[in-house]
């Protein structure tokens, strides 16, 4: 059966969600109009074509992956505490946006990955400044920890994770504040 109208915002969170389960390449129309019970025209009438809803998609993990953790790392008390507050958080969430970094050239949002990478390495540069480290050796350490949450994202992908997560993330954050 299909629905008399589907709204921008359930093409964006259905898209979302087959994003975080299944990678971006899967973000498809027509398994999306048939898992919204809507028709590909209602698509078109929302978005001029697929790229413009995976730059929505792309839009959304941005907000939900670096401004809300970045705003939730804030509100954490000193530079120390912002940190933690930042590795505790990032450690509990899924590792869906890890192919993201896999699929970004192929996707076409390269550009908008490298600007969230940027954001995410200065936003712990920073921090750790603040704690004192050279403005070189934060960056070094902030990408590092970068790169190792990309890293245990694509291990997780195919199967692969810490027995646990939260000795993982006190021993990344040792060895950032080393």
């Amino acid at each position: 059966m299909v629905k008399a109208s589907t709204t921008r915002q359930a093409w964006v969170d259905a898209a979302y969600t087959t994003f975080r389960d299944d990678g971006l390449a899967a973000v498809r129309v027509e398994p999306l109009a048939r898992a919204l019970g809507a028709t590909k025209g209602s698509f078109y009438w929302h978005f001029a074509d697929r790229a413009e809803l995976v730059s929505a998609v792309v839009a959304r993990w941005e907000e939900e992956r670096t401004d809300a953790t970045i705003a939730l790392a804030q509100t954490g008390g000193d530079a120390r505490q912002r940190v933690e507050a930042l590795f505790s958080t990032v450690a509990h969430q899924r590792h869906d946006s890890a192919t993201l970094y896999v699929q970004a050239a192929a996707e076409g949002v390269g550009d908008a990955v490298a600007r969230v990478s940027q954001r995410r390495v200065d936003y712990l540069a920073d921090l750790l400044v603040e704690l004192g480290q050279a403005p070189d050796e934060a960056r070094r350490r902030s990408f590092v920890a970068l790169a190792t949450v990309v890293g245990v994202g694509q291990l997780a992908a195919v199967g692969i994770g810490p027995d646990d997560p939260d000795a993982l993330t006190a021993t990344a954050l040792a060895m950032v504040l080393a």
